[in-house]
């Protein structure tokens, strides 16, 4: 009997606005022997043939699609092509030095995130499907990359993400093969970083941002900047290669500050930059009752909220920095501010920055309005993989 799940009638609407998922409540019935984790068919209510995707009944997201109207002959031959697919984008849209270069769903890979850097390979994996086949997935690229003259130096996993449980998967991090240095030496923007793979936020750096970083270096020629929740001091870095004055650099890991400094020193740039351990909520209140000013403030939060429930008190805690960020702007200054978060829309995150102005008493132009980079490609209909959204503004007075 041929295995593959049949939808209930009028159900699949994600998927037929062009996204990769079936949730479980919109499955009629599974025919044949199946396991959790293989390939199997999808046929709607009347039979008509609407693809193959993963299996998990562990999963609310039972489903996630692999081919949509085309049956899968040969795997391996498919991953093959979808690895070399997603490598020829990232040449065409990004620096390849480090750049992500498998973004699950969006490369038609579900689950499934590979991160390069330099010579190393990150991988996080989400879904128990792709978990099965993420080997192949990894050998592809390896094969794909050497072909490119790029020998891959060493893999490492860092499948943690909560999400794993979600598929009845435990969390999981090590090296896949040969054991290697953990930190790795990358060139981003002609700034130079320490990436801590093993231990580092997500895995070891936020790619998404590498443009936008840019952007906001733009602005900083001769410029005193502060930049909050630095991390490891990427927009704070761009900055000062930029030409900036000063720059502030602020997070509460003690970790990330630590990287920072280290950061700073390896591009020569420790004499304008200054990284402070701090509880941003709580700094900002007292630069602004010091009557602190700067040319330039950036903003990189962590998100507010990963989930539709919590998305008012995240409109809270959006309009509360940008507030106080705005308050520590220079007339004709420029803020830099941004949320990593899908369920923050683009509208909505506009709409709770001006009435985080409004409050301030400013008045804002929007100068740019930006997503993460190319190599983090949107899918039309996923809602979800269009999470980065990154706004630059010129603040005034009220006058």
């Amino acid at each position: 009997m041929e295995k593959k799940a049949v939808l209930k009638k009028g159900e699949g609407r994600y998927l037929k606005k062009g996204g990769l998922w079936i949730y479980d409540n919109e499955i009629a019935k599974i025919e044949g022997d199946v396991s959790d984790g293989e390939i199997i068919e999808v046929n709607d209510f009347d039979g008509y043939f609407l693809g193959m995707g993963f299996i998990n009944r562990a999963s609310k997201i039972m489903i996630r699609m692999l081919t949509r109207r085309t049956k899968i002959d040969n795997i391996d031959n498919l991953i093959f092509e979808r690895v070399r697919d997603a490598w020829e984008h990232r040449k065409k849209v990004v620096d390849i030095g480090s750049c992500r270069v498998i973004y699950a769903e969006a490369d038609y890979l579900p689950g499934l995130v590979i991160d390069k850097f330099e010579d190393v390979l990150v991988v996080e994996s989400l879904a128990l499907g792709i978990d099965h086949l993420k080997n192949k997935v990894i050998d592809a690229l390896k094969e794909i990359l050497k072909n490119d003259g790029i020998s891959v130096r060493g893999v490492y996993e860092r499948s943690e993400s909560g999400l794993r449980r979600l598929e009845g998967m435990k969390p999981y991090k090590g090296f896949i093969g040969e054991e290697f240095d953990n930190e790795v030496m990358i060139t981003e923007n002609g700034v130079n970083y320490i990436v801590d793979i093993m231990d580092g936020q997500k895995t070891g750096f936020f790619l998404d941002q590498k443009y936008n970083r840019l952007a906001a270096g733009k602005l900083c020629k001769d410029a005193k900047v502060l930049d909050c929740f630095t991390h490891t001091g990427s927009f704070a870095l761009n900055a000062a290669k930029g030409g900036a004055k000063s720059v502030i650099g602020l997070d509460i890991s003690q970790f990330a500050i630590d990287t920072a400094k280290r950061n700073a020193e390896l591009n020569g740039l420790e004499d304008r930059i200054s990284f402070n351990c701090t509880d941003v909520f709580e700094e900002l209140p007292r630069l602004i009752e010091a009557g602190e000013k700067f040319d330039v403030v950036i903003l990189d939060p962590p998100a507010f909220t990963k989930s539709r429930e919590s998305i008012k008190n995240a409109i809270k805690g959006y309009k509360e920095i940008n507030l106080r960020g705005m308050k520590l702007v220079r007339d004709k200054g420029y803020l830099c501010t941004c949320t990593c978060s899908h369920f923050m829309d683009s509208d909505l995150f506009l709409d709770t920055v001006s009435k985080a102005a409004k409050d301030a008493h400013k008045r804002l132009r929007l100068v740019e309005s930006r997503a993460q980079a190319p190599d983090h490609p949107i899918v039309i209909g996923m809602d979800e993989s269009s999470y980065l959204k990154f706004l630059i503004f010129q603040v005034y007075e009220e006058k």
